[in-house]
Formats: structure tokens, sequence, C-alpha cells
């Protein structure tokens, strides 16, 4: 069977799941709670923002972080279950597509070297176009996404150390917990969707989480940082990414989750504001993935908050990262509930 044969059966499984994506029982769990309509519509005026910031040429301006960047924004576009066809960003989600698509190197890479930390940029991008892949209903499209797709996990694999973790760049030797979970999501995006992923290179991630847990449940920043301690950032994103890789019920979970739920489950808390929306970004998803009797609570207080913050124009305001990470982390959080997106369902 040849590769456009494939990418055809691939298109009518996915257009079937896209059906049943559109029924109105998927709103119904977001409509449930108190204010529900607020909510909405801090959405479509957060969406609105990203938009109106989008470049003529699909990215969203930050050239020391713009494919990371970019990535976030069309993830929390395509939470919306507008596609690159079909909604009202469709327009937006179709720029944003092509722009990391011209970003994607020979190497396999998506982003550029100059980019700092660019791992970051590689493992968000190759997130968003993996979810894209699912929707895409034109062939041709379809088979340029899966090329990309298929080279930047060659790229990602490659540039994993042999500890099983990624650094900033590739290359180097090191690593460290953050950037090694957005390379896990990435792939297992890919590995969703139907690109091949080697299963060792999964493996060896998990092992590298597992040996950064400490004794308190949390996980530390690396493997080389001896006796280092335990950072709640990292922990939500190492478990958030552990969760993605189908690990539920290994040894190393429980710990993990008691150790979020003490230091991150109080939205409010002071000891979070210097890497909130990094943290809550994963933490919300693995408390959405524990069921309704957790995250409906947990809902309603983060929901407040971020309700609360946002500013007139639509957007939410980082100190240091500005107005679209924090409005696109942001929106990624508020549309869970929708379920669209496969690697954020329970």
């Amino acid at each position: 069977m040849d590769r456009r044969a494939i990418l055809k059966i691939g298109l009518a499984s996915s257009v079937a799941v896209r059906v049943s994506s559109l029924l109105p029982s998927k709103h119904a769990t977001a409509a449930c709670f108190p204010a529900a309509d607020k909510v909405q519509l801090a959405i479509d005026r957060g969406l609105e923002f990203l938009v109106s910031k989008q470049s003529r040429v699909g990215g969203w301006a930050d050239e020391s972080h713009q494919t990371a960047i970019t990535s976030l924004a069309g993830t929390a576009l395509i939470c919306s279950g507008s596609t690159t066809t079909q909604g009202p960003y469709a327009k937006a989600i179709r720029y944003c597509v092509d722009f990391l698509l011209s970003k994607c190197r020979r190497n396999g890479l998506i982003g550029a070297t100059s980019e700092q930390r660019y791992t970051y940029g590689h493992g968000f991008a190759m997130l968003f176009l993996s979810q894209v892949l699912g929707e895409e209903e034109d062939i041709d499209r379809r088979e340029e996404l899966v090329d990309v797709l298929e080279r930047a996990v060659k790229f990602s694999v490659n540039a994993q150390t042999k500890d099983g973790g990624w650094g900033y760049v590739s290359g180097d030797n090191f690593d460290e917990g953050s950037t090694t979970i957005t390379q896990v999501q990435g792939l297992r995006g890919c590995r969703n969707a139907g690109i091949v992923v080697p299963k060792l290179a999964i493996e060896k991630a998990k092992r590298y989480i597992y040996k950064c847990q400490n004794s308190d449940g949390g996980i530390k920043y690396s493997i080389g940082s001896r006796g280092g301690d335990s950072r709640p950032a990292i922990t939500a994103a190492a478990l958030a990414a552990l969760f993605n890789a189908g690990d539920y019920q290994s040894k190393h979970i429980a710990p993990m989750w008691a150790y979020c739920k003490k230091h991150m489950h109080d939205v409010g808390s002071k000891k979070m504001e210097s890497w909130w929306h990094y943290t809550y970004l994963y933490y919300s998803q693995v408390v959405y993935r524990q069921g309704p009797s957790v995250w409906d609570p947990f809902r309603d207080q983060i929901y407040k908050r971020l309700l609360r913050k946002q500013k007139d124009d639509g957007s939410w305001v980082s100190a240091d990262m500005g107005q679209v990470y924090p409005t696109s982390i942001n929106l990624i959080i508020l549309q869970l509930d929708y379920g669209y997106l496969p690697i954020f369902q329970r």
C-alpha cells in the first residue's frame, strides 16, 4: 500500500472522528458549571486577541521564541474546534501551519538554531502540527505534514541524550526536565497521529523522568543536578507527559500526584507566581485527567482567577513573556473541557 493510500485511510478515520466531535454533547461538559457564559466570552475575546496579533506571514512576533509561541498560539486556536478548513479561526490556523512548515529545516528541526532554547519550539510545533494532521482534509497538505513530522521525529530522537532526556539545544549531551517534557508530548502527539515513533525513545524518556524523582515525590531539574530540590512546575509537566506516554499506575505516579496536589492545587499560592503559566498549563492537564470529581472544583477555582486577570483587550499579561504566551496557555486551560484535541483527552 503506497503512502497516499495510507493517507486516504487516515483521512477517512479523521473525518469520522471529526463528525462525532462536533456533536452538541462536546460542549455540554463545559456548559454545565456556573458562569459558563462568562468563560466562553473570555475564550472568544482571548482568541480574537491572538488573531489580531498574528503577523501577515502566520507567526507571532517574538524572534527569540517565535516557533514555541506560534505553536502555543496555534494550539489555543485549534482547542476551540476550528480546523484549517472549518470554523471562525480556520484562516488563522492555516497561516500558522504555513508559517511552521516554512520553519522546518533539512535536518528535521522545526524552528531556527538562532532561537533561544529551540528545543522547546520544536516540541510544541510537533504537538500542534500532529493535532492539525488528524483534522486535515486535503491529501496534499496531509502528505506535507506527514513528511515534516517524520523528519521532526527523527531530529528529536537523534537529539535525545544517552540518559534519555533532552536539553535546550541538540548535540551538547546536556538534558533537563522541562525540555524533555516538550519532546515527550510532541512525540506522543505524532505517534497518536500515525507517525512512526521509536518505542525506545519514549521508554528512555520515561526512565529519565523516573531517575529525576526525589524521595518527596517531586522531580528535580536534571539527572545531573545531584541532590537538587524538586521543582513543582517540572513535576506537573513530567506527570502530564507520563500520562501522555501511557503511564498511569507505575510506582512513580502516586507520589508525583501527591506532591503536585500539595504544592499546586491552590492556584493563588504565592510560591507559584514565578512560573505560573508554565506550571498550570501542565497541572491543569493532570487534574483534568483525574475526572470530574477532582477536576470540577479545581476548574472553578482556576477559571475564576483567569477571568479576573483577563485584560480589556482579551489578553493576559506576563511580566517576563508579554501577552501572546500567557494568553495562549490560559486559553488552552479554559478549553480543556471541550476535548477536541486527542493529546489532552481523558
